[in-house]
């Protein structure tokens, strides 16, 4: 499968490396199957570039997924965004954008229902991420190549 990762340069060699903790599914190497979102990625910063890898789902390691926005889901990205730390090798859902993060930060201050939450998440277009959390994962990905997108 090609999967895609949206930066300021080529990555021929992904690497995890310390940032913020408060990302979806935590520290890790971000990709999506979406070149169309890798290409928004990649639109943040001055020169745009997409990296595209051939991915290869490994045998030896469990990857944790999220077919749909649950409130599995939900949990784990508040306790991600939170700064707890997790296991888990690979992981692959839905990503939480800008606007549906807006409804967990409202959740997670108590001024949105969990019920009132899936309401609002409910009309969002989709979208894919799968982070690599370890070296070891980083072994299921085969650099292509890299291209520059248009601002």
């Amino acid at each position: 499968m090609r999967i895609y990762h949206g930066s300021y340069c080529a990555v021929e060699m992904p690497e995890i490396r310390p940032s913020r903790n408060n990302k979806d599914f935590g520290q890790g190497f971000y990709c999506t199957e979406l070149q169309t979102q890798a290409e928004r990625w990649a639109r943040r910063y001055g020169t745009p570039v997409v990296n595209v890898y051939e991915y290869t789902e490994p045998h030896s390691i469990e990857v944790l997924r999220f077919p749909t926005m649950t409130e599995e889901w939900l949990d784990f990205i508040v306790d991600c965004r939170n700064g707890k730390p997790h296991g888990h090798e690979i992981i692959e859902g839905a990503m939480a954008n800008d606007q549906v993060w807006n409804f967990i930060g409202d959740f997670v201050r108590g001024a949105l229902t969990r019920k009132q939450f899936w309401v609002l998440a409910e009309f969002k277009y989709p979208t894919h991420q799968i982070v690599f959390c370890s070296q070891r994962s980083l072994a299921c990905l085969k650099y292509i190549e890299s291209y520059e997108v248009e601002k």
